[in-house]
């Protein structure tokens, strides 16, 4: 693969309500820190590296960014990093986040919001990226209770303009269709990755039934969550990198992408070169075959859930 010459739109497209990207995007989570996102001990990543990354990325007609308010480090914030990157946003670029954790400054998790606390979260997505408006906002929850009162008051958000589209993360399939009954729901973000279990699989296809884009995080981490990529590869991924000449990591990825016309990968990264071998994924193919000796691979060591 000559990942230079290879850009995001062979990777294809899908919709996020009326805005159309391209399905390999990049998440802003690993952007403001070396090493393990979250971490107490984070060491800032340098200002000009992540601004060449975000650039870089754009070049590569990356199109979807995922990020949010509490993506930061000592002195180093993705959303402003973003910002300071990318405006005046391309026209075309469609920047997602999400609501409902918070940290405090010094970097502490806080209860998840409330809804009357979610207009203040959304404003502060709005002033960091320094937009009038959010293209799409991911309701991020903990749990398996109702989301019909944080859902809506995310609704009337986006009947004032404040939000373009509504998403969610981190749910099962009862909180869509609860969702759905308030407001049009354009995308899920739940973990997913080769490991995935049946349940997991399953929620993904519901979602291609109902032209619901399916947007997985930790597809390459997998267990290594917000620490990174996984090291701990079968020899069934290895034996396929060796065959196409690349990474296990692109090997994971391109699975993902091979999931559905639905699926919108974002894999994020510091590393330019890294972000280059993300992108030229979109045009790996993996054959039928390859896929049948991958997909049962370690079925269900992928828990579902996340921390936050």
């Amino acid at each position: 693969m000559t990942s230079q010459t290879i850009t995001a739109a062979a990777s294809g497209t899908w919709k996020l309500g009326d805005r159309t990207v391209h399905r390999i995007g990049f998440g802003a989570m690993r952007l403001p820190q070396h090493g393990e996102a979250f971490a107490a001990d984070a060491v800032p990543r340098d200002r000009d590296q992540a601004i060449g990354v975000l650039r870089r990325a754009v070049e590569l007609g990356v199109n979807h960014v995922d990020t949010a308010a509490f993506y930061f480090s000592p002195s180093r914030s993705a959303n402003e990093l973003i910002n300071q990157a990318l405006a005046p946003y391309p026209e075309d670029l469609v920047i997602t986040t999400k609501v409902g954790p918070g940290r405090d400054p010094s970097g502490r998790w806080l209860p998840h919001a409330t809804p009357g606390q979610l207009r203040g979260q959304v404003e502060e997505n709005l002033r960091q990226l320094g937009r009038d408006h959010l293209d799409v906002v991911n309701l991020r929850i903990v749990g398996t209770e109702s989301i019909a009162e944080r859902f809506g008051a995310l609704a009337e958000l986006r009947e004032t303009g404040l939000i373009r589209h509504l998403g969610l993360s981190n749910v099962r399939p009862h909180h869509l269709a609860e969702a759905q009954a308030i407001a049009p729901v354009v995308c899920v973000q739940n973990m997913h990755g080769i490991g995935a279990s049946p349940e997991q699989q399953e929620f993904l296809h519901l979602c291609g039934e109902q032209r619901i884009a399916f947007v997985p995080f930790y597809s390459i981490a997998g267990t290594g969550r917000t620490a990174g990529a996984t090291m701990d590869h079968s020899p069934e991924v290895h034996a396929t990198a060796r065959a196409h000449g690349v990474s296990a990591a692109q090997i994971r990825l391109a699975w993902t992408l091979h999931q559905g016309p639905h699926v919108l990968a974002i894999p994020g990264t510091g590393d330019i070169d890294h972000l280059a071998q993300n992108v030229a994924v979109s045009s790996l193919h993996l054959s039928e075959e390859e896929l049948a000796v991958l997909d049962p691979l370690h079925h269900g060591t992928m828990a579902s859930g996340a921390d936050n």
